[in-house]
Parts: C-alpha cells; sequence; structure tokens
C-alpha cells in the first residue's frame, strides 16, 4: 500500500488591505491587523482513499490604546473516503470588545455555520454580553464570557430552529517556552428556555513557532450537539495539524 501525508501553508496577500487602512511602512508603527492564516492537507492512497484539507484565518486589531478590539475568524473542512464526501464545513465569526476598564469589557459576537453533512444548512447565533480578563500577562491569558443570545438554523432535513440562547465560554493561552504556546477554549449554549438542548464548542492546540513568520499547529475540535438532526450523531471530532503563516 502506497501512502502519502501532506501539510501545507496557504497565504493570502494583505498588502492592499494595510494600504486601505493607511498603513505607513515608512514610519515604522505596528501593523493595525495582526492576520494569519494556516491549512493542512492529508492524502492517503493504495487500500483506501483518503483527502481531508483544513484551514482557518484569523485577523485581530486592536485600536484606541487598546480599549478597543476586534477578531475576524473562519475556518472550514472538506474531505473524501473512498470518493464518498465525509467532510464539508465553512465557519465564520466577528467578535467586537469594548474594554471599560483594563479587564472588564462588553462585546458583540456573530457566528455562521455551514455544515451538511451534520446536517445543518447554515445556523447563525448573534448576542451581546460581557467578559472579564481574570489574566492578563505577557506569558498567561484567561478570560470568561456571558452574555444572551439567538440562534437561527436550516437544516437539510427541512426543519428549521430557533431560539433564545444564554452564551458561556472561556479562553485560556499560556506561553511554555520562547517557541511554544498552549491554548483551550469552550463555549456552552443552551436553549433558553429547554436546557436539554445546548451546543458546546470546544478546542485544544499546541503552536510551535518555526521562524518568526511560520509555525506549526496541532489542535483538537470538538462540536456536541446533543439534539442534532435526526438519524445523526451528536459528536463531531476533528484532530488537526497545519503550518500557519503570520503576516
Amino acid at each position: 500500500m502506497k501512502s502519502r501525508t501532506l501539510t501545507i501553508a496557504v497565504c493570502a496577500v494583505c498588502l492592499a488591505a494595510n494600504l486601505a487602512l493607511g498603513e505607513d511602512a515608512s514610519t515604522n508603527k505596528p501593523p493595525k491587523w495582526d492576520v494569519s492564516v494556516a491549512a493542512g492537507l492529508t492524502y492517503t492512497s493504495g487500500n483506501s482513499s483518503t483527502l481531508l484539507a483544513t484551514a482557518n484565518g484569523l485577523a485581530v486589531r486592536k485600536w484606541d490604546e487598546a480599549k478597543n478590539e476586534i477578531d475576524l475568524g473562519a475556518d472550514g473542512a472538506y474531505g473524501k473516503n473512498n470518493e464518498v464526501v465525509s467532510a464539508n464545513q465553512a465557519h465564520g465569526f466577528i467578535q467586537y470588545n469594548r474594554l471599560f476598564t483594563e479587564r472588564l469589557y462588553g462585546y458583540l459576537r456573530v457566528d455562521g455555520l455551514y455544515d451538511p453533512i451534520s446536517g445543518i444548512k447554515y445556523r447563525i447565533t448573534v448576542g451581546p454580553g460581557v467578559g472579564y480578563y481574570f489574566i492578563k500577562g505577557t506569558n498567561t491569558m484567561l478570560r470568561g464570557e456571558i452574555g444572551p443570545g439567538y440562534l437561527w438554523q436550516d437544516n437539510t432535513d427541512n426543519t428549521w430552529n430557533h431560539y433564545a440562547t444564554l452564551r458561556f465560554a472561556e479562553r485560556f493561552e499560556q506561553r511554555i517556552s520562547a517557541v511554544a504556546k498552549f491554548y483551550e477554549g469552550v463555549e456552552f449554549l443552551p436553549q433558553v428556555d429547554d436546557w436539554s438542548n445546548y451546543i458546546i464548542n470546544g478546542t485544544v492546540g499546541v503552536e510551535t513557532m518555526m521562524t518568526k513568520k511560520t509555525s506549526l499547529l496541532a489542535y483538537l475540535q470538538d462540536t456536541y450537539h446533543s439534539q442534532p438532526v435526526d438519524g445523526l450523531l451528536k459528536n463531531d471530532l476533528k484532530v488537526v495539524a497545519a503550518v500557519k503563516y503570520t503576516f
């Protein structure tokens, strides 16, 4: 049997965006946006034929002495197993934070998900909330968030769901050496009037720098929906190895 595993990085051109934001390279000012992309590709052939491609991107901006923060993120996966599509997912979010103190902030967040393999034509979640940085240091960060929200979901079986939710979330990052970082995050979204219906999104991973611009990523993403579309499993798990490039 012949098998090959490839891990690749996908890069995007951000010069036009920097120019549009008025960035002047001659002033040696820090970039207004911190942008990174990561991608991985696994392919096997022989007795089994599989393909799994993953990609994600993140853009972060802080301004007004870091009193305003905005995060833009997107990720996706596409896979085949013996010519049958086994993964076909796209997700994106935008979150704006306004700091009231050095640690306390309010936020507004919008999430979108496309995942027909899990029975979801689209899911949109919108909600405000408050957050607090319990730890906000150079090497360690821990924050928690809580707020109300509303969820709309169109399913592949032609059913439609919409309901009020609550959002509980936390994010932890720890630099474990000069070139390595550990991170994890969990988000819990229960239906307000039926707590037996809930969604849990979790991520845990390690990032190791290879150069000033490139890093290796190894992370696990897990989504659990207590009441999935009929006939589908409650849990979806991805284990990913990828290369990250920071602009």
